[in-house]
């Protein structure tokens, strides 16, 4: 009894432990799992507090600067009496105070152009990290669709497998019968070990992409990974039909590898008025509110420190300053090398622009284009199962009645095969085209898979 009960405890704990190595993974999750995992876009989120800094760090550039500074030490020995113009030995405390104020009234709207200029690269950077999680999803869109599909490959090859293994011995017992020729036996025997062999290539084929979805997840590899097919209405997928413009122009506005290159175009744009304000005057306003006390131990004559710091020793200066720049010698060169500089970066944005924008379109109507041609393959590959599936049925009958030979029933054999591969194939294709679509125009939002 103990030992019957021992056995029990061990065979469902054997049978919990290979339970628990098998982890159910949905689409879902694993989009999830990619954008937390995914190295490129957390790094580039990372690189969005950096630009955050830098703009805010341009507008307050924009307003005046103000540093107090301030000093107490004392001086025993000779030091120089202002008030006398003598040289006086003793024992000094000394204290001021300094404020200093300055203000860029005008330098050709340099600030101004800096200030958007980095405005308009922490937009590009927030859509560079839009469309980075975007790629992201669309990788694993096509790794797990690929998965998927090798899964249900795996499961047509086992099964045409197991359909020419009863074949086989159906044959072998007419041989031994001697309703057929051995000959029949040898052909069918090849072509199970044919199916075998499809069978063991479409699951390397399984092991492999399932492999590249584990790691471009950061997943263990050494877990089981049940990939579940999405609950998607699949006639739902091609219900609302919209046309290549409307996309197009959709696309425009929400591509992020298109807004990031028109916010690029345009800090580049203020970049180059910003370099070229460096060759232009300058005009700017200072202020400086300076005061100090003195106390020269044993002099009786001391003025006390309201006297002194509020009254006698308080300086004001205040003014103006233009700057025009006439020659410089290498600055002025380095200015200009800048500005140019600048301007090449400009132009090369534009053209950045421009072949952006020619991939959008191009994105948009390839997408388009499939949905409608996977749609109509989708209902076409139905049609080819089903005439396949009467076909290889009345050949096999024909072909155990002996009326048909080997070739013919082979045929019939390889026809339904591929006409389910054709089906799923369409099938899964056509299921994840509206990912696809939503990618190209660029409305795919990740919080639709949290």
């Amino acid at each position: 009894m103990k030992r019957l009960l021992v056995t029990i405890l061990l065979g469902l704990s054997l049978i919990l432990g290979v339970r628990a190595q098998t982890k159910t993974l949905t689409f879902n999750d694993a989009v999830k799992i990619a954008l937390r995992n995914g190295v490129l876009f957390n790094q580039q989120k990372n690189n969005l507090e950096l630009n955050q800094i830098q703009k805010l760090s341009n507008i307050l550039g924009l307003g005046p600067t103000l540093a107090a500074s301030t000093s107490a030490y004392r001086v025993d020995g000779n030091t120089f009496n202002n008030n006398t113009g003598q040289v006086v030995n003793g024992i000094f405390d000394q204290m001021n105070v300094q404020i200093n104020a300055n203000w860029n009234i005008f330098n050709g709207f340099s600030q101004v152009n800096r200030a958007k200029q980095y405005s308009n690269l922490l937009d590009a950077q927030a859509f560079y990290i839009n469309r980075t999680a975007q790629d992201l999803i669309n990788t694993i869109t096509g790794q797990y669709l690929q998965v998927l599909l090798d899964a249900e490959l795996l499961k047509i090859a086992n099964e045409n497998w197991e359909a020419l293994k009863n074949q086989l011995r159906q044959v072998k017992e007419q041989v031994e019968l001697g309703a057929r020729s051995p000959v029949d036996e040898y052909n069918q025997d090849s072509q199970t070990k044919a199916a075998e062999i499809r069978a063991l290539q479409a699951q390397i084929n399984l092991i492999n992409d399932k492999a590249l979805l584990t790691q471009t997840l950061l997943l263990d590899p050494t877990e089981d990974l049940e990939i579940v097919k999405p609950d998607w209405d699949i006639n739902s997928v091609f219900a609302g039909k919209t046309e290549f413009k409307e996309l197009f122009e959709t696309a425009l506005k929400s591509r992020g590898d298109y807004l990031r290159a028109v916010k690029n175009e345009d800090a580049a744009r203020f970049g180059m008025n910003a370099a070229r304000s460096t060759m232009l005057p300058t005009l700017s306003a200072f202020g400086t509110l300076y005061s100090a006390y003195n106390h020269a131990h044993g002099d009786p004559n001391v003025r006390p420190f309201d006297v002194q710091f509020k009254s006698d020793n308080l300086k004001k200066i205040y003014g103006l300053q233009l700057n025009i720049p006439i020659l410089g010698g290498n600055q002025n060169l380095q200015n200009r090398t800048n500005y140019v500089q600048q301007r090449v970066t400009y132009l090369n944005n534009q053209l950045t622009r421009k072949n952006v924008e020619v991939q959008v379109k191009t994105d948009v109507l390839r997408a388009h284009q499939n949905m409608q041609l996977y749609a109509k393959t989708y209902t076409v590959t139905i049609d080819q199962l089903k005439a396949a599936e009467v076909a290889l049925q009345l050949e096999s009958e024909r072909y155990n009645l002996g009326v048909t030979n080997f070739v013919d029933y082979a045929n019939a054999n390889r026809v339904f095969v591929q006409a389910q591969t054709d089906k799923a194939q369409a099938e899964y294709r056509l299921l994840f085209q509206k990912v696809l679509v939503d990618y190209a125009v660029g409305t795919l939002k990740p919080e639709d898979f949290q």
